[in-house]
């Protein structure tokens, strides 16, 4: 199966002792890919390393098997994203935004504006300023910039912050109907477990910046186990494994004088 995205022994430390080390991962055409782990133990880390917004201390990254570090443009001209909390200029409208958005691809027309805007359900709100938006309807139009541009990989960080039970289902359609009718690969990091359980194929476990696993959900699920349960499975035996030595994270330990430095 076509490798998407891989990651080849990357590492990236930063000065308060956290980060991600010696990760290797490959995403594969049409695959649902979700990414869990607790707070601070390098997702968003990962994503913004794959989407070049930070570069790594170690290791290599590749899209559609163009080297980052060497070909960015080209790797990520297939890609869409949305990392984190979207910024947006709140005197626009949402139309507006998404036709700045368009101008940087090449032959992106009102229709296909209008397609997006239908898609994540802000049809309705097209003429509306963003500073009226909630937090749950600028995820949306962050969503709708991302797949704007018909990109193959879509990556996606906690993309259901601030949605309702209604966009959250919303969510869950339209991942489904992006990969199984356009063929899109996902890449998402969320904390709604029970939502990547009914989307994803395959799905990693970041713990204090190590991969301490990663599978095939129908192969990981067994013995009627859910995937939350499995989570906190392997999160307490990576946490044991770290402890023990069995996982050398080579993250280093914050100190008071790194505080200071």
């Amino acid at each position: 199966m076509t490798v998407i995205a891989k990651l080849t022994g990357v590492s990236k430390q930063f000065r308060n002792g956290r980060g991600i080390q010696d990760v290797n991962m490959e995403l594969r055409k049409g695959d649902i890919y979700g990414l869990l782990g607790p707070n601070g133990a390098g997702k968003t880390t990962l994503l913004k390393l794959l989407t070049g917004l930070i570069s790594p201390s170690e290791g290599t990254l590749s899209l559609f098997g163009q080297d980052l570090e060497q070909s960015f443009s080209a790797g990520m001209r297939k890609a869409g994203c949305m990392i984190e909390s979207a910024d947006f200029y709140d005197y626009v409208t949402a139309g507006q935004y998404l036709k700045l958005n368009a101008s940087f691809y090449p032959d992106i027309r009102q229709q296909r504006i209008d397609e997006v805007l239908e898609a994540v359900g802000l049809s309705p709100f097209t003429k509306e300023k963003i500073r009226h938006f909630s937090t749950g309807m600028k995820q949306k139009l962050a969503m709708a910039a991302s797949i704007l541009h018909h990109p193959e990989l879509v990556i996606w960080d906690e993309p259901t912050n601030g949605l309702d039970i209604e966009g959250v289902v919303h969510f869950r359609t339209l991942v489904k109907q992006l990969s199984f009718e356009q063929g899109i690969t996902f890449l998402i990091s969320s904390h709604m477990i029970h939502e990547l359980e009914q989307l994803c194929n395959r799905v990693g476990i970041l713990n204090q910046g190590i991969l301490i696993k990663e599978g095939n959900v129908h192969e990981l699920l067994t013995d009627n186990l859910s995937l939350e349960q499995y989570y906190m499975e392997e999160l307490q035996k990576g946490k044991e494994g770290i402890e023990n030595g069995r996982f050398d994270s080579g993250i280093k330990k914050r100190t008071p004088t790194d505080a200071l430095s």
